[in-house]
């Protein structure tokens, strides 16, 4: 996922590797030596790999030029600029570039958390909807970047119980679309095919797998899970004949990526949505940070770390739009897989980062992407949907349940997802007004920030 799985949650720390002393697991500046880095630098990649390239199949589909459509180029460009984009992002933190990048191992990924923003953007209107997406993609990208200076000062305004609130959310607005999936998809709605048997049957192989994984594998198999359950749904539907290589052998050997892909067309109300959007991942960003430095490093995060990393997220967010990706963010599930592996070398990320750049030139892997079955995909996505709002329990689990906190958590989930539910209720708003209200995120974190600020009796939780 992005970074929507909880810092808070405690994960077991693993020694250091043979031949590696503690000091050296934890500085970010050691190199742990090419036989140790590379294995490593790909495990990152596979641990995100699925997470990464499943926003922009979303927004794809939900602007009707994805799975099931007479034309996916534009989605395997889509995908091919998630990946690239996501390795130039990494780079920024590893590297970093002046006041840009934390400097730590830390992964960029393309985020969930702006999609319930996105969807409403794009719905139905085909590619011509891209143009101005990626534009309020690159104003939100800047506003992020420019957010980065004022980290310290806005930390108060987000409790657990805010950010706790906000994760959920999201995760519950994606969850229709995990069932849309597995069912066949848009395409398939309204059909005897949606919801037939044989599509259960690929993402039910999908979720036992990826569970099995999970709570029985080790090492590998245990955090390349998701990625392995698709292996194994894919497996099924080759065999019942569901796989069509075609878009393979026509995808190019290169991809170059395209300045304005989509065009640029200004939206105050996307703008707005991307900008309020972008203020609530600067934050998940900055718990990231907190984790993998107190949590590995044994130390708290500086200043500069948490600055460079907000930074970081709104330069490589703004890029990306301007090449027609979608926003980019911390992953928390490489923060826990450090904690694993334990180690903290920033350069086994930069290896990681690069073999991305590599695939993100590659058309033909997009184009694999692409044959994959719709209800393998959805598999996936009910798995990692879920995990997002388990991490919002486990971020809401140390919050003081007081009356004042209760009220204020209920009134705010109740307003969020019961306008996200019923979005005639909006119908006689501007058109903005209803984008922004129907999101289910942004109600949510602005109702319940404003109530935290105002209510007498607000406390760190």
């Amino acid at each position: 996922m992005t970074a929507l799985i909880a810092p808070e949650i405690a994960i077991e720390h693993a020694p250091p590797p043979a031949g590696m002393s503690g000091a050296e697991a934890r500085d970010p500046d050691w190199f742990p030596g090419w036989a140790t880095a590379v294995p490593l630098g790909i495990q990152h990649v596979l641990a995100m790999f699925v997470s990464n390239m499943t926003p922009a199949i979303i927004v794809a589909g939900a602007a009707g030029f994805g799975f099931g459509s007479g034309d996916t180029s534009e989605m395997v460009y889509m995908i091919q600029m998630a990946m690239l984009f996501a390795g130039i992002a990494t780079l920024m933190q590893t590297i970093g570039f002046g006041p840009v990048g934390a400097r730590l191992p830390l992964v960029q990924g393309t985020s969930f958390a702006y999609i319930p923003v996105m969807i409403p953007i794009v719905a139905g209107h085909g590619v011509a909807a891209m143009a101005a997406l990626t534009t309020a993609a690159l104003f939100g990208g800047i506003l992020h970047a420019f957010l980065s200076m004022f980290v310290g000062r806005i930390r108060f305004a987000l409790p657990p119980l805010i950010t706790g609130l906000v994760v959920l959310m999201i995760g519950l607005s994606l969850m229709r679309i995990g069932i849309q999936y597995a069912a066949g998809g848009v395409p398939a709605v309204g059909t005897p095919a949606f919801g037939a048997w044989q599509s259960w049957l690929l993402a039910g192989v999908v979720v036992v797998v990826t569970l099995g994984l999970n709570f029985f594998g080790r090492g590998i198999w245990s955090t390349a899970a998701v990625l392995i359950g698709l292996l194994a749904g894919y497996g099924v539907a080759l065999a019942m004949g569901r796989i069509d290589f075609s878009a393979v052998g026509a995808a190019g050997l290169v991809m170059v990526p395209m300045p304005f892909h989509f065009g640029f067309a200004v939206s105050a109300s996307a703008i707005l949505g991307f900008c309020l959007t972008g203020f609530v991942s600067s934050i998940e960003t900055i718990g990231d940070v907190d984790a993998i430095c107190e949590g590995n490093a044994g130390r708290p995060a500086t200043d500069r770390e948490l600055q460079g990393a907000v930074a970081a997220d709104g330069v490589g967010t703004a890029l990306a739009a301007v090449f027609g990706a979608m926003p980019n963010t911390t992953f928390s599930q490489n923060v826990g897989l450090i904690a694993i592996t334990g180690v903290m070398s920033r350069h086994v990320v930069t290896i990681g980062a690069l073999f991305l750049i590599a695939c993100g030139l590659l058309p033909k892997v997009g184009a694999v992407i692409t044959t994959i079955p719709i209800e393998v995909l959805g598999g996936g996505v009910i798995v990692m949907f879920g995990m997002v709002a388990s991490a919002a329990t486990s971020m809401l689990a140390g919050v003081e349940w007081s009356q004042r906190n209760m009220l204020i958590f209920g009134v705010s989930l109740s307003l969020a997802l019961g306008l996200q539910l019923e979005p005639e209720a909006l119908q006689h708003l501007p058109e903005t007004a209803r984008m922004l209200l129907g999101s289910g995120v942004l109600p949510a974190a602005v109702t319940a920030v404003l109530l935290n600020l105002l209510v007498p009796g607000r406390t760190a939780g």
